[in-house]
Formats: structure tokens, C-alpha cells, sequence
């Protein structure tokens, strides 16, 4: 799995957008940090997004946005803030896809975890090992914590 090109935030903006109406509301993101274990104030996110619902080409942006600012700023102090922050979320979301609490993320979890977050298509196939073979630094068949985190931050 590589960084999210155009063709995958399409994608992931046709699954959050569950009422089909070409927009992904507020109510649809919190539905899926909620869903990923990462909390969110509606207040905190409303101010972030800047508007009620984002169109397909507003998503890109915020995306875009979001990634930039991970990839930005001067301050230590508020990049070690943001840093333990990013590592508390991600530890949440790796629980999210750890179903057996073993440290690790093997295929069947991933696909489970996908289906129940409604990015898991059963035409996929061998997809979730692919995206586990990306990752898994030590050849081992599993994601630990640091591949995963190298996955979502899409790092390598």
C-alpha cells in the first residue's frame, strides 16, 4: 500500500458519504473517528473542517490540509504536543484493528475491521495481505505497532 493517491480518498469518500448525497457531514466523520477510536469534539471538528459537510473536491483538500500540517511546523513545544497526540490516536485505531489484543494485526483482523468500518470489499481479495506485505518489516505475516503506525502515517 502506498500513500493515498486521488483514486483511494475517492474511494474512501464514496464509503463515508453514507447517505449518498455527494457530501461527507460532520455527522459522517464523527462516524468514523468515532468508529476508529480516535475522539473528537463536534465543536473541534466543525472548526477544523471550516464548513457542515465537505464535497468530493472539499475532501481532497481538507486531506490534503490535514497532511500538510503533519508535515509542518516550528514550534517544538507544539509538534511534541501534536507528536503524543498522533501516537495516542494511532495506538487507539491500532486497538480498533487488534480484535484479539495480541499486539499484532494478521490479515483476518484487518479485513474484519475494515468490513465493520465499511472499507472492506469482498472483490478485494488478497488486497489486506498485500497491505500487510508492504509493512511488515520483519517478514513475520503480522503488523505490529511501529508497522502500523509506518502504514497510517504512510511511511516507508
Amino acid at each position: 500500500m502506498s500513500p493515498l493517491n486521488t483514486l483511494h480518498l475517492h474511494r474512501i469518500f464514496d464509503k463515508l458519504d453514507r447517505n449518498k448525497d455527494g457530501h461527507v457531514s460532520i455527522d459522517e466523520l464523527m462516524w468514523l473517528l468515532e468508529s476508529t477510536g480516535v475522539g473528537a469534539k463536534r465543536d473541534e471538528l466543525e472548526l477544523l473542517v471550516g464548513r457542515k459537510a465537505l464535497d468530493p473536491v472539499d475532501f481532497l483538500f481538507f486531506y490534503e490540509t490535514l497532511i500538510g500540517k503533519g508535515k509542518s511546523g516550528n514550534d517544538c513545544f507544539v509538534q511534541e504536543k501534536n507528536d503524543e497526540i498522533l501516537e495516542r490516536d494511532l495506538r487507539k485505531a491500532f486497538r480498533v484493528f487488534d480484535l484479539n489484543d495480541d499486539g499484532f494485526i494478521c490479515c483476518k483482523e484487518l479485513k474484519i475491521a475494515l468490513s465493520r468500518l465499511g472499507l472492506w470489499e469482498e472483490h478485494c481479495g488478497q488486497d489486506c495481505k498485500r497491505m500487510i506485505e508492504v509493512y511488515d518489516t520483519n517478514s513475520d505475516g503480522f503488523l505490529d505497532f511501529e508497522e502500523f503506525k509506518a502504514m497510517m502515517l504512510f511511511d516507508h
